[in-house]
Formats: C-alpha cells, structure tokens, sequence
C-alpha cells in the first residue's frame, strides 16, 4: 500500500487586482482606519438608493473559481464602482480565516457542515440571517466523478478500479468537503483506496489529473466541464450518496452588508443560468 505524500502548495486565484492575502491586508488596514465601502449617489442598488462602490471581497470554495470570475464579470458590470475581489481555497481553510478574524464580505462554502463551523463562531450577519437563513442559503449542488487523462492510461472504467495497485489516485484531504464526500461515496462502495497523494482543494485534484501526474482522482461534476476536455469524466452510482449542497451567506465582518447581500441576490438570480450551465444542481 502507497503512503499519501505531503499535499503540494497552490497557489490562490483572485478575478482582480491583488492576491487574497494582499486584499486581506488591505481591508484590514481599511478597518483599522474606520473605512468601509463607500456609497454614492446614483441610480444603483444600495437600500437609501445609493448606487454601490468600494470592493467586496468573496471567500468561495475552490470548485467556484470559474463561475463565481463570471458572475463577478457581470456585477461589475451592473456596478462599475465595485471592484469584486476573491480567495479560492478549501472550504475548512476559509471557515478558520474567518472564525480567526480574516476581514471578508461573503462565504459561500461547498458543504453545509463547513458553512455550520463560520455559524457556531457567529460569522454571519445576524441581520442577513434572520431575514434569508440562519445557517446560510443553500444555492447549488454539487456531486462527484471519476476524472481521468483523455488517454486513460490506466484503464479506468469502475470506481472499484481506483483500488488496484497499479492505479495512482488523488483525493482531496478528507478536511475539506470534497474529502469528507470521497469517504462517503468510498463507505457507500464498501472500497478501500489509498491515494498516492492528498490535496488541499478539489482544484488541485483536478490538476494532477490534468497533468498527468495521477490516473485518477475524484473531483465535482462541475470541475469535469471546467477542465473542457482535458480530463475525461466518469460516472459511478455511490456519488448519488455523496451530493453537497452548497450554502452561500453575508458575513458579520463585512463593511458593507448592504453590498454583499446585493452580491449574494445576484449570484441566486442572474447568476443561476451560469451555474446551471456549469454543472450545478438546483436543491
């Protein structure tokens, strides 16, 4: 049996301007100063009437990365002083920045348990929540598939198959939500499959499968399509056990509640045609 190797570095994606981390100082060097989103006159969509500006940042689990880029494309676009700003990660990793105090506007995590652990540390705006949900608004589902190389080298038609010896595997570390949905389709198939390697977001799976670097790994239907033919993406029944829903919610840290709840409006209305193009479920 193969040892899962250390899980290798990613790094993290934002659609504009500086990385997370410079963003996340940023905003916290604005806090410390008493600043916030600003608003001004116009025909925008504030609660006084004011049109929104300033930047929002959104916290979204890495199987998000493309269409949350998309629908951002589209908001600023209906409000062109807002300047969209995003951290990619693991849903467990973003849940701890932001119970440890990392300045964000918005989560949207890819499990409702992740999205429960921001809920217990009183993360979300009590305001938002007692008006849409208190554990945050389901918006999408999400559920796995075998991804492989075009080619398949291996040969890998079943999930029984990813437990042979001579097939490489990536899982994502059972910490994050596409882990925690791995070991339930894994019990629901009574299977026992070591990986060679354990990665931190699902989108780091889906680049070892990319690469070459793996003959399969378990990654959402979604990322199959994103991947637009570089990985091939195969079915299995035990996934049906496995489906995530995906909760979405206006954070209490925010400096602008009024503009993230007007991103999270956008995102379960205009933005539904994106995610239902992308691969998303309706819950």
């Amino acid at each position: 049996m193969r040892e899962p190797t250390a899980r290798s570095p990613r790094p993290r994606r934002t659609a504009h301007g500086p990385t997370a981390a410079t963003a996340a100082l940023v905003l916290a060097l604005t806090a410390c100063s008493g600043g916030g989103a600003d608003t001004e006159e116009g025909s925008g969509g504030g609660a006084d009437g004011a049109a929104f500006s300033g930047e929002l940042t959104v916290f979204a689990a890495a199987s998000l990365t493309d269409v949350f880029e998309e629908i951002a494309t589209s908001f600023e676009e209906e409000n062109p002083e807002v300047e969209v700003t995003f951290n990619f990660a693991g849903s467990s990793e973003l849940a701890q920045q932001i119970n440890s105090g990392a300045p964000a506007d918005v989560f949207a995590a890819a499990d409702t348990d992740t999205m429960g652990q921001v809920v217990e540390g009183e993360g979300l705006d009590a305001d938002w929540a007692a008006e849409h949900s208190e554990d945050g608004q389901v918006f999408v589902t999400n559920n796995l598939r075998i991804a492989v190389p075009p080619d398949n080298p291996a040969g890998v038609e079943s999930f029984a198959d990813l437990a042979e010896d001579d097939v490489d595997v990536a899982f994502c570390s059972q910490e994050v939500p596409c882990g925690a949905a791995t070991v339930t389709a894994l019990e629901a198939a009574d299977l026992d499959v070591t990986p060679v390697t354990l990665e931190e977001d699902v989108r780091a799976v889906l680049t070892k499968v990319e690469l070459g670097e793996v003959d399969a790994g378990l990654v959402y239907a979604t990322d199959v399509i994103s991947a637009e033919g570089r990985v091939e993406g195969l079915d299995f029944p035990e996934s049906e056990e496995a489906i995530n829903d995906y909760p979405i919610g206006v954070l209490s840290a925010s400096g602008d509640t009024d503009l993230a709840a007007a991103w999270v409006e956008f995102v379960t209305t205009e933005g539904a045609p994106v995610l239902r193009d992308a691969g998303f479920g309706t819950p």
